[in-house]
């Protein structure tokens, strides 16, 4: 596994749609497996393909917040939502490609995701609290949205300036 270096917005392959999975690969076996130790590392609770500068249909994930519990991490290629609840739930919300900005952004509090798992098999599974949220999350990444896209418009300038100025500072501009 090789720790992949996270994009920081604003970069244009943030806001691209990302292109469906065709079939499982040893290339996307190895995708996953450095997604998520990179997730590990950084630390979050999932990571988008785009976030690491491939305009795939994949994403991990892993919101178990007990240390002591085992991990639970979930690998989702070619994710779709078939459902969602009309009960909203509203989360501060943060993202490895916005590091140290937060918002509070209201989503479904429950959704159905159906995914083509690692096994080649299709899988489905219904998620609340922070999965759900997570899930989504990530979702909007492999269609060209990051939660700022949720914010008002001066919320979301202000992020992006601070992002701006980070990425000089840290010599990624």
């Amino acid at each position: 596994m090789t720790l992949r270096s996270i994009i920081l917005h604003p970069d244009p392959r943030l806001k691209k749609i990302c292109e469906p999975v065709a079939r499982i690969t040893p290339e996307i076996e190895t995708l996953a497996a450095d997604m998520l130790a990179t997730m590990y590392d950084a630390p979050g609770v999932g990571l988008a393909a785009p976030q690491v500068g491939v305009l795939s249909r994949l994403y991990v994930m892993d919101c178990e917040k007990d240390p002591e519990a085992p991990r639970n991490p979930i690998v989702m290629v070619n994710p779709e939502v078939t459902w969602t609840s009309e009960a909203l739930n509203t989360y501060e919300e943060g993202c490895l490609s916005i590091p140290e900005q937060y918002a509070d952004v209201t989503r479904p509090a429950e959704v159905r995701v159906r995914w083509l798992g690692l096994d080649g098999k299709t899988h489905e599974r219904e998620f609340e609290g922070l999965w759900a949220t997570c899930a989504q999350h990530e979702i909007d990444h492999l269609d060209g949205r990051l939660f700022i896209d949720h914010l008002g418009p001066i919320k979301r300038q202000m992020i992006t300036r601070k992002m701006v100025k980070l990425k000089r500072e840290r010599g990624r501009a």
